[in-house]
This record gives C-alpha cells, sequence and structure tokens, in this order.
C-alpha cells in the first residue's frame, strides 16, 4: 500500500528525522557546526567504537544532513545545510499552534495564580 504525502513535502523528511532521532547522530552534528572532521575526530568523545561512529554517518550521510569527502585516505564529514532546512521549514508550520497553546497556558496559569491569591486572601 502506497503512503500518501502531503503536497510540497520533501520526499527525505522521514530519514531527515529518523536520523535526528538518536541521540549520538544529534550530538554529532553538534560537533560538525564547528567544521569539517574525520571519524577519529568526531569518535573521540565518545564511547563507542570508530565503526559504530562510521554507521551513524552513514544514517546522517542517508538523510543527506552530511556529506563525506575523499582527502586522500582520509573521509572528512561536513554538514550539508540544505535538508536540515527541510526539516526546520516543516516544523515551522506548526510554528502558530505553539504560540497559540502557549498562550492558552499562559492564561490557565494566569487565572490559577488570581484564584490562589483570592483564596489567601480571603484566610
Amino acid at each position: 500500500m502506497e503512503q500518501l504525502r502531503y503536497i510540497n513535502e520533501p520526499a527525505n523528511l522521514d530519514a531527515i528525522f529518523s536520523a535526528l532521532a538518536d541521540p549520538t547522530r544529534r550530538a554529532i552534528l553538534s560537533r560538525l557546526v564547528e567544521g569539517q572532521a574525520s571519524v577519529n575526530e568526531i569518535s573521540a568523545p565518545f564511547e563507542i567504537s570508530q565503526p559504530a561512529v562510521s554507521r551513524h554517518l552513514k544514517v546522517l550521510e542517508r538523510a543527506g544532513l552530511i556529506v563525506r569527502d575523499i582527502d586522500e585516505q582520509r573521509r572528512p564529514a561536513r554538514l550539508k545545510a540544505k535538508n536540515m532546512a527541510d526539516a526546520v521549514d516543516w516544523l515551522n508550520k506548526f510554528k502558530a499552534f505553539w504560540g497559540t497553546s502557549f498562550d492558552q497556558l499562559d492564561n490557565v496559569l494566569f487565572n490559577m495564580k488570581q484564584a490562589t491569591a483570592k483564596e489567601t486572601d480571603n484566610e
């Protein structure tokens, strides 16, 4: 059965969010914000093997969040901004909903404070 997709939704959005779901991969992306790095440089702060880091890099690469260059024997990774921007654009569609929800929460908290203040004054 073929899944229906919304119009204007990037085709690889599922892969992007799946890649971002793992904390190690998010940490790798945070490291790559500083600039490109080799597998050795990326794996240094982690308590996992270099092959495990390589597997994480492959997931990020398939999602289009990083690019692996070939530099002699090294394969440094660097961020690829476009697919990350696609995910941010998709999330921004919900910004109005979040704003409304937070406004409603603010109103509930304000009313609760007022009710508590009235109860304290009546005692």
